[in-house]
């Protein structure tokens, strides 16, 4: 087990981050989704790792084995915890990879890093360049969704998260044990951390922070079928807001690609991994 201390709190408590590294080449960096862990990312990590790629996967803070501490749980914060593990482990030229809520954090990283150590990106399932509703994003949720959202988790967030998982796959079939296992990835996460955490992406606007990764390489994955970040208010409009990305909608995926479409997103990563300086990749493969 590897854990990376990148604070302490004002007791002087340590505050770290339990992290994976493994394989041998090009640094991908694994951002996971909410309220799960590291290990969401179980099937692409095996491939990329399996054909020539070093893979990083770690636990937000206040997810999986990471620190829960009582409060920093803002997108300002979470990308300095980024920032703390691509300078500990020296990692230099990296493709960043987030997943919905981690979507969020590569675009801050962006912005507020000036993506220092980042040469490639990709944004799946993301909830950029924001999932709540406003002028522009007039489909978003509203205010009385995310507040049922926090009721219902400080009530039952185990029954909570069952109906999120349902809604995850919503629209495709998933074997009973993968479902059983994605929802699994949510019992170490802090209750603290799960309701800080929508507050987070409901009150955040990533639509200023996306002018700052424009000039990357990059690819933005998602699923047509999405019932969670729509294909049209999420997907489209970032890639839209990043002209020179390859967008790539997955027919009839649901924001829980990463398992109902597990090797063709593995596929596109590495993919992405491997693209030239002209940002060339291989055809999609479903």
């Amino acid at each position: 087990m590897s854990m990376l201390q990148v604070e302490t709190d004002s007791l002087g408590r340590s505050i770290e981050l339990f992290y994976e590294d493994i394989g041998y080449g090009p640094p991908v960096v694994l951002l996971h989704g909410w309220p799960f862990d590291h290990a969401m990312w179980e099937e692409q990590a095996f491939m990329l790792a399996s054909n020539g790629c070093r893979v990083i996967t770690y636990d937000r803070r206040g997810f999986g084995q990471s620190s829960k501490p009582a409060d920093g749980y803002n997108f300002n914060r979470f990308v300095d915890d980024l920032k703390a593990v691509l300078d500990a482990l020296d990692l230099h030229d990296v493709t960043l990879v987030g997943y919905s809520m981690g979507a969020g954090e590569v675009v801050r990283y962006m912005s507020r890093h000036l993506g220092q150590r980042v040469t490639r990106f990709a944004l799946v399932s993301t909830l950029t360049p924001t999932i709540a509703k406003n002028k522009d994003n007039p489909d978003g949720a509203d205010e009385n969704r995310f507040e049922d959202v926090c009721t219902r988790i400080r009530a039952d967030r185990f029954a909570y998260v069952d109906q999120f998982v349902e809604q995850l796959f919503e629209g495709a079939h998933v074997p009973l044990a993968v479902a059983d296992w994605v929802t699994s990835l949510a019992d170490p996460a802090s209750r603290i951390a799960m309701l800080s955490c929508v507050r987070a992406f409901a009150e955040t606007d990533f639509t200023g922070d996306m002018a700052a990764a424009i000039n990357l390489p990059s690819l933005v994955i998602h699923g047509t079928e999405d019932r969670i970040a729509p294909l049209a208010s999420n997907g489209r409009r970032t890639a839209d807001l990043l002209p020179g990305s390859i967008f790539r909608p997955y027919e009839g995926a649901p924001h829980g690609l990463f398992a109902t479409h597990a090797s063709a997103l593995s596929d596109d990563l590495l993919g992405l991994v491997r693209s030239p300086p002209t940002h060339t990749l291989p055809p999609p493969v479903f």
